[in-house]
């Protein structure tokens, strides 16, 4: 198959491995989105109401994303990851399993409910770089931007289900059964794990990496290589100012349009049917992720997000928020194939876990902003300087890394940035060794 080729979406679903993985993490990630919702919930019941109760328990499950994150990636280079994600798929199940077991016998409290976040938070730290880094074991090269999109969608369709079936959940049996059926939610993943066999022993061309597994070898990786320098970059900058949705939509919806809980539940099931489209759409391209495909889609998310805050009603923004959310999903599904296509596999795991730190590690810095643009602009203000500095992020760094390719071209005489931004550069999978 040639390199500009690409796999389709059936030919993806008949690897066995990938299709038994894919569903598992469907399964496991509706249960953790409905967890999501009824952890917010539950917040609420036991403090009568406290916003701030609920930004606490979500920054200590942010937090260890911060903390932990890198660390996951080294451990996932250094060790199979099957095994990691058997060891932090299982934690997590038992995570949700006590947090049920406390709240339907009537013993969870507000502390416990902290601990039980961060515990979930920093399992996820580890899990995260592993698990993304693992689709590119269950595929070949061909495949993976299919599959990485494939991962995206199942993520959506997880996302739109999950906290309306954990409404409805709530309103028949309270919050105590829903963890109870997310913990039981990880036995399908825990299923498909023991059952995919392919990093034990390494498999062809997969070789463990001999000595220590620095941190230090992947930023160099990265800043070496311009096709996982610009995603990652931009990542930055987006997962930061641009991708704070959770937070926007509730704050226009209250302050700007003066609605209630239901009119907010629609914005978000109509941000989430936009993700959920663009997740299809991008598994269904037939051509490869480009550099220059992330640039183009990040400035057309950007005027989009910039345009929502300008949107005159209630109407006009739920009906923006469609393909607001599309590009959204087209942005970071490209940058997260963009990223493991061009990593060198020796360091995938370490060059997720930088991808993932700067996707989530910005929340602690993006969502206080949010907040205090807010205050003093207004929520409207917050969704137009997201969506500003994504788009002028996207045309400043594609400008900055392209001229230092260029520079290095000069030097050494060789390459070439005709086209597309990086357009010969190789994947690592077929990337000649640097002399």
């Amino acid at each position: 198959m040639s390199a500009g080729s690409r796999m389709p979406v059936t030919a993806t679903l008949a690897v066995r491995n990938f299709r038994r993985y894919l569903l598992g993490q469907l399964t496991s990630n509706i249960g953790t989105w409905m967890q999501r919702a009824a952890q917010d919930l539950l917040v609420l019941h036991i403090t009568g109401n406290s916003g701030s109760a609920v930004g606490v328990v979500t920054a200590l499950q942010f937090l260890p994303q911060t903390l932990f994150g890198l660390a996951g990636g080294i451990l996932a280079d250094r060790y199979p990851k099957r095994r990691i994600l058997l060891l932090t798929q299982t934690a997590m199940g038992a995570q949700s399993l006590l947090l049920g077991l406390l709240t339907v016998t009537g013993a969870v409290t507000l502390p416990s409910v902290y601990v039980l976040a961060f515990a979930l938070g920093t399992a996820t730290a580890v899990d995260s770089p592993a698990r993304n880094a693992y689709i590119s074991e269950l595929v070949d090269r061909e495949r993976l931007a299919t599959a990485v999109s494939l991962n995206s969608a199942q993520f959506n369709v997880a996302r739109a289900l999950g906290p309306a079936l954990a409404g409805l959940t709530v309103a028949a049996f309270g919050t105590g059964p829903v963890f109870l059926v997310n913990a039981a939610s990880y036995l399908a993943v825990l299923h498909g794990l023991f059952i995919i066999r392919t990093d034990d022993p390494p498999g062809p061309g997969r070789p463990r990496p001999p000595g220590r597994t620095r941190l230090r070898d992947a930023f160099r990786h990265i800043t070496s290589t311009p096709e996982l320098l610009l995603p990652i970059s931009l990542i930055a900058f987006v997962g930061t100012f641009g991708l704070n949705f959770q937070v926007t939509i509730s704050l226009v919806a209250v302050t700007a349009f003066h609605t209630g809980p239901a009119a907010f539940g629609c914005l978000s099931a109509a941000y989430a049917v936009g993700g959920l489209t663009g997740a299809v759409y991008g598994a269904h391209r037939a051509r490869p992720p480009t550099a220059r495909r992330l640039i183009s889609t990040t400035i057309v998310f950007g005027v989009l997000e910039a345009a929502q805050g300008l949107m005159p009603d209630y109407g006009s923004f739920m009906a923006l928020l469609i393909p607001t959310g599309f590009a959204a999903v087209i942005v970071t599904t490209t940058a997260n194939a963009l990223t493991q296509l061009h990593a060198d596999p020796q360091l995938r795991g370490r060059a997720m876990s930088v991808y993932f730190l700067v996707l989530l590690g910005g929340t602690p810095i993006g969502a206080p902003l949010v907040g205090l643009v807010s205050d003093s602009l207004g929520a409207r203000s917050t969704l137009v300087l997201g969506g500003v500095v994504s788009a002028s992020s996207a045309l400043l760094l594609s400008a900055l890394i392209t001229g230092r390719v260029q520079r290095r071209i000069r030097i050494t005489g060789t390459g070439s940035v005709t086209g597309s931004p990086f357009a010969s550069a190789q994947p690592a999978g077929n990337r000649q060794p640097e002399v």
